[in-house]
């Protein structure tokens, strides 16, 4: 029998030892953490829609009207109008066929990675993958290989290492099996994205499926926030498998795959993850109908978050912060070990600021950090608060590896072998930007781009640097 109680001492020591934290508001900027007020910098709520009014009333009619849960499964008698809508409405916003929900983001990379590919079946994936990508080619039982980072010619290599004959990926004796390409779009611990429009070129050239799980690109990314596909221009075409979660920039619960007709049916045959299991509860569904049309018409609300970011990573260049190359609203400071990082979290909790620190195993070992996360309810005086604290931190600037000097010294040089979008250069602060972060608006009223927040590279290759207007 194993030793529970000795290994839970050892990660103890560690500092790998995680600890729940008891909140008692609703979700947002402010709560209160062991009765002490204090200021969040570590939810997923990036559009601050999850207790907005317009989003709890219909929840609060859907569960008058419906109850609250929804029965049983999807299959037997738990699919309900209010789900039937949403999933439409979800399609439309993405502009693709037919959209299907599950009950988790989890769930739903599970289901859909086990549902396509099986035994004899190869699934290649970034090793900064979220866990239910992994987890769900193992439970497919296929082969699973994954690349470093942002590795475009590892990738290749073990495309071309797989393909026993003919020039194909798909090669067996038996001629039919499946190649799976699977990854994140805003890759969650680190904050930039995937090279996105040469991983669909890789696919389609050895007629692989590709799969992006773009949790944290929903709702941020894109027109209307339709997503990390939408800010590269790529369609149903270039990446037939998309997945989200309602969880993060919607404010509610739940998650769903988009594609064509005939993938979304077949989830609905052999997706075991969405066949045993209850159908989210309508209320759920009827408030994610009414936080998706938030989300469209209320593009303030990106325009917040990037005039967010862009003054917290101006701040930090001059605090010498050891950031990540990440112009979304994930910004993790690069700690290297677990100790500081958690001395680091302990701090600033201290100052009344929540930030979590983030330790082996969700990234690397010697690669520990505070995941810092912005929400459209930031106001200036909390940034500032943050900035403040920061540069308090004991040996904050003086992180070895530290990967801001490279990344300013190249703006606007994207590295195409690992394909990072490259940060942008900011202006010394109060000079450039005419950005008014309280408004989210230009100094001359002019609405900033959410495309100007990040250098995208094109299909056709890499853009030229952006500045700030």
């Amino acid at each position: 029998m194993r030793d529970l109680r000795s290994e839970l001492g050892r990660r103890q020591a560690a500092h790998l030892y995680r600890r729940r934290r008891l909140i008692a508001e609703a979700p947002g900027p402010r709560l209160t953490l062991d009765g002490r007020p204090a200021i969040a910098f570590c939810t997923n709520d990036y559009l601050g829609l999850a207790r907005h009014p317009e989003v709890v009333a219909a929840c609060q009619r859907g569960a008058e009207l419906y109850g609250v849960g929804s029965g049983s499964a999807h299959l037997v008698a738990g699919h309900g109008p209010e789900h039937q809508a949403l999933e439409e409405e979800l399609a439309d916003f993405l502009d693709r066929p037919r959209a299907l929900l599950f009950s988790t983001g989890y769930m739903a990379n599970l289901g859909v990675i086990q549902a396509l590919a099986g035994p004899g079946d190869l699934v290649l994936e970034d090793k900064l993958n979220h866990a239910s990508l992994i987890d769900g080619a193992l439970l497919a039982r296929a082969r699973l290989r994954r690349y470093p980072h942002g590795d475009l010619g590892a990738l290749r290599r073990q495309l071309h290492g797989h393909a026993g004959g003919a020039g194909s990926a798909h090669y067996t004796p038996e001629g039919n099996a499946v190649t799976l390409i699977a990854t994140d779009g805003v890759f969650s611990m680190d904050g930039d994205l995937a090279p996105l429009p040469e991983l669909a070129a890789v696919a389609q050239a050895a007629g692989a499926w590709l799969l992006v799980d773009d949790a944290h690109g929903i709702g941020v990314l894109g027109r209307e926030g339709q997503g990390s596909l939408d800010h590269f221009g790529l369609g149903l075409a270039e990446v037939p498998i998309l997945v989200g979660t309602l969880g993060k920039a919607l404010g509610t619960f739940g998650a769903f795959v988009a594609g064509e007709e005939d993938l979304i049916e077949s989830l609905i045959q052999s997706a075991r993850s969405y066949i045993y299991t209850t159908a989210p509860p309508p209320a759920l569904a009827a408030a994610t109908r009414a936080s998706l049309a938030l989300a469209r018409r209320e593009e303030w609300r990106r325009e917040r978050l990037w005039a967010l970011i862009d003054c917290f990573r101006d701040g930090a260049a001059q605090l010498g912060l050891p950031l990540l190359p990440s112009l979304t609203p994930i910004q993790p400071i690069l700690a290297g070990s677990a100790e500081r990082a958690l001395a680091w979290s302990q701090a600033l909790e201290e100052r009344g600021l929540l930030v979590t620190a983030i330790r082996p195993p969700t990234v690397p070992v010697g690669s520990a950090r505070l995941r810092v996360t912005f929400s459209a309810l930031h106001t200036d005086q909390d940034l500032e608060r943050l900035l403040e604290a920061l540069a308090e931190l004991p040996g904050v600037a003086d992180t070895p590896e530290s990967p801001m000097a490279p990344v300013a010294r190249e703006a606007g040089t994207p590295n195409s072998s690992r394909g990072q979008i490259p940060v942008m250069a900011f202006p010394p602060k109060g000079q450039g930007s005419k950005t008014a972060l309280g408004s989210g608006v230009t100094g001359d009223g002019t609405a900033l781009s959410r495309q100007a927040r990040i250098v995208a590279e094109s299909p056709q290759g890499p853009s030229p640097a952006m500045s700030i207007p």
